[in-house]
């Protein structure tokens, strides 16, 4: 063990830990004392019954309500069994069927389409210029996007009077946004679970079943492809999801966001920069690490998981074994081994701790390999003046306990069938350097 092996993590006599993030520098601290903090959401505390409604209606990305969300770009519809994804929707065809899966131009994007033309002159693609024109060359397309352009003016403070005065081409061209932005959003049907009673209900990740996380994981992987073929700008597709509204989540339905940049984030120009000195730095300091401390929760062929160090709230670190470093060229196979683990600590943790899941990965315009790794944070601790002030900061969980909270989970899961089979704590064959990201250094 090296000095930052040692310097990552440290136990004091009286319980307290304190460790380091080897790819951040983030400081935290576990203090025994501190730790008596609930871990599920306020919603689960005093739930409401609900009616159950078909289709759902409860909220504007709900099936019921699909003129109330921007013009789909595409959709995964189930035919008897076989799945396939339907692009260039009409507004006629909107209700023809209902999706399992949606993709959306977010409403109110946080990297908008002007961005992208006053910036870098950008246009367009041919393809969504045809899509755009086929959409609003019937009169319940146009209708139904100056519809939703009305109710974002409105959401942003403008009165009725000062709505009616922008002009029907005015709006028309504010739905650029809509059919050649680069914020998405991708959303399950379900809005409350097959059995729900009350509101806390939810469908969530764990709630999907290994195979409709699968889909979901691939339908995101579509669509961040979509955004870097429909837009030459874009350096880095940022994919997320925020669960329940500590989360930062607008609705409590389920739904992913991916957000095209032109630059690759702090975050990811570090950890690029420490692997450019240290190839093996995520074997060494990740999976080699976890290991070594018994931190790792589970783990197949094609991922592993482990409770992670150094972050401000408790954390669950999922990392792909694949050569391959960027999702869209993982294969099928690989895919559905890396969504099966990030199911199954989803469904261990239960729909009730609010969460966000962050997908990090190799840029398209890198040469230094990097891992396609996913971060799942639990949002179940507010940064105090002491932590501001210090950048110190208290983590309400030791390392050990979220691995002690999962695990028993995941082994009932599994007996019950409701995630797919993998190995589970002490099963796991956790052996060093087993991400072969390093290989593409080695080629």
């Amino acid at each position: 063990m090296n000095r930052l092996d040692r310097d990552m993590l440290k136990i004091m006599p009286d319980g307290t830990e304190k460790h380091i993030n080897p790819f951040t520098g983030t400081e935290v601290w576990f203090i025994p004392g501190r730790k008596n903090r609930p871990v599920t959401s306020k919603q689960v505390n005093n739930p409401v019954n609900i009616e159950k409604r078909t289709p759902e209606d409860y909220c504007n990305f709900c099936p019921g309500q699909y003129f109330n969300t921007t013009p789909e770009k595409s959709r995964l519809v189930n035919h008897n069994g076989k799945f396939e994804i339907l692009d260039q929707i009409t507004a006629e065809e909107i209700f023809n069927n209902y999706a399992e899966f949606r993709r959306i131009s977010n409403l109110f994007e946080i990297v908008t389409v002007d961005y992208w033309k006053k910036n870098f002159s950008y246009r367009l693609s041919e393809k969504n210029k045809k899509r755009k024109e086929k959409y609003l060359a019937s009169e319940l397309g146009r209708n139904h996007v100056i519809s939703v352009i009305n109710m974002k003016l409105k959401y942003s403070g403008l009165t009725e009077d000062e709505i009616k005065a922008v002009s029907v081409d005015e709006k028309l061209a504010m739905s650029d946004a809509f059919f050649g932005g680069a914020h998405e959003l991708v959303i399950p049907k379900r809005h409350y679970t097959d059995t729900a009673v009350n509101d806390s209900d939810l469908a969530s990740s764990g709630t999907l079943t290994p195979e409709e996380h699968f889909l979901y994981f691939h339908f995101n992987i579509q669509a961040m492809k979509d955004i870097y073929e429909n837009n030459r700008y874009v350096r880095y597709v940022s994919i997320f999801q925020n669960w329940l509204r500590e989360a930062g989540a607008s609705f409590n339905h389920l739904h992913k966001q991916l957000v095209g940049l032109d630059e690759w984030g702090v975050s990811v120009e570090r950890e690029l920069d420490l692997a450019s000195r240290n190839p093996n730095i995520y074997n060494e300091y990740a999976a080699n690490f976890a290991a070594y401390n018994n931190f790792v929760i589970c783990e197949n062929d094609y991922a592993v998981a482990f409770a992670d160090i150094g972050h401000r709230n408790p954390t669950v670190a999922i990392y792909s074994k694949s050569v391959h470093c960027n999702p869209a060229e993982h294969t099928e196979e690989e895919v559905r081994g890396f969504s099966d683990i990030i199911h199954g600590i989803h469904a261990a943790m239960g729909s009730q701790i609010s969460c966000n899941e962050e997908w990090y990965y190799m840029p398209v315009d890198s040469v230094i390999p990097m891992p396609w790794h996913v971060l799942i944070k639990w949002r179940i601790s507010i940064q105090a003046g002491f932590e501001g002030g210090t950048k110190i900061y208290v983590n309400p969980m030791a390392v050990s306990e979220v691995r002690d909270y999962l695990v028993p989970r995941l082994f009932d899961l599994r007996y019950q069938g409701k995630i797919a089979t993998f190995q589970i704590a002490e099963e796991c064959p956790v052996k060093p350097n087993s991400l072969k990201y390093y290989k593409n250094i080695l080629s």
